[in-house]
């Protein structure tokens, strides 16, 4: 095999590649990336028996082949390569990368080993690709990072009809967040499971392309996305999903709005003062919210912010952590927070302007800390 790319599309297709090849193989040829030449066009391809990357970048081919590398030995060579042609070409069991007057020598391995990639399914529709980004980075943020509990580490994909809906939880917070795409069938309603972090790969690397293919397998185990040259598969996540939907309230005579940028930097300020699992408390009394932690003989921070109040005054408390990631989560000018009653969650959603009704596409719920005083 022989063939010569631009430096730059090759790198990002290796990167690219590389990120789903396993960090602890089970097999040494899955910790390769099998490179194939055919017709002007180079294939790379990586695969761990649950993640697979498929990409096809246009290449000036002198000879056709396949070959096995080492994913993360060549995606550090490329990318540190000077901006130049690159020439890649087999001799005998290794390979010689060339790019201006850097060369290099890489073994070879055996490519019959290495295992067929699942298909992608068949494509039940395509969404808009930026906007799928926005609404995988807003739910994200309440996923659970804890691997003992598998289920909750994924991402509830609910589809109904031209609806999709994102959900996720780590049991102190719930995000939901809601998005129109087009599917090939009117009628269509299936939902899936898939890991948190696989989604956000596919929001952060095809999603600037225009429009994401989704393809969903038959049986419910796979799922894929494809956009241009791009495409990956996923193995799906067994297991009962809580039914967290119904957490979110739909009635909340108390609710109290504030400028967005303005409660990030409050909360940033005074979460300098609270220790670990020290919660930042919030007192929304006749139109200003006051924010305040700290406790006893340790540090104490305080400081007041405007709100627009309606129904009752309310204090409660949250981890600050979860209450900034939930605050930075929204891309509008003011944020509603609505409550039932206290201590009950409090649903944040987006508000445009200070005297419009909020946006409830996108939902944020978190769980109060319970004050002493709290009944």
């Amino acid at each position: 095999m022989k063939f010569s790319v631009e430096k730059d599309v090759l790198a990002d297709a290796v990167s690219w590649t590389a990120r789903s090849l396993a960090q602890r193989p089970p097999s040494p040829v899955l910790a390769g990336i099998l490179i194939t030449s055919h017709e002007g066009l180079v294939r790379l391809e990586g695969f761990d028996y649950e993640i697979s990357s498929h990409i096809e970048i246009p290449a000036d081919i002198s000879e056709q082949g396949s070959i096995l590398v080492s994913g993360k030995l060549l995606a550090e060579i490329t990318r540190s390569l000077p901006n130049s042609m690159v020439s890649i070409e087999t001799e005998g069991s290794k390979i010689t990368l060339t790019c201006g007057r850097s060369r290099f020598h890489l073994a070879t391995m055996p490519v019959d080993e290495y295992p067929t990639l699942p298909a992608l399914p068949e494509v039940a529709g395509v969404i808009d690709g930026q906007a799928f980004a926005s609404a995988v980075s807003q739910v994200i943020v309440a996923a659970s990072k804890d691997d003992t509990l598998p289920v909750l580490t994924g991402i509830k994909v609910e589809i109904e009809n031209d609806l999709i809906t994102f959900l996720a939880t780590d049991r102190y917070r719930l995000a939901m967040r809601e998005l129109n795409w087009t599917p090939n069938q009117p009628e269509i309603s299936t939902s899936f499971l898939i890991k948190a972090k696989t989604l956000s790969e596919v929001a952060k690397t095809l999603s600037g392309a225009g429009e994401l293919k989704l393809a969903i397998s038959a049986n419910g185990e796979m799922v894929g996305f494809e956009s241009a040259n791009r495409r990956t598969t996923s193995l799906l996540i067994n297991g009962e999903y809580p039914k967290i939907r119904s957490l979110f309230p739909s009635d909340t005579p108390i609710h109290a709005t504030v400028r967005t940028s303005e409660l990030i930097e409050a909360v940033r300020r005074v979460s300098v003062v609270a220790e670990r699992n020290t919660p930042v408390r919030m007192a929304f009394i006749d139109g200003q919210l006051t924010l305040d932690a700290g406790t006893g003989e340790d540090a104490q921070a305080e400081e007041a912010i405007v709100a627009a109040l309606r129904g009752e005054d309310i204090t409660v408390a949250f981890n600050p952590t979860f209450l900034s990631e939930g605050l930075n989560s929204f891309n509008t000018d003011f944020v509603r927070f609505s409550f039932t009653s206290a201590p009950k969650p409090a649903m944040l959603t987006g508000q445009e302007k200070l005297d419009e009704d909020d946006q409830d596409q996108y939902r944020y719920l978190v769980m109060p800390v319970r004050l002493p005083n709290s009944n």
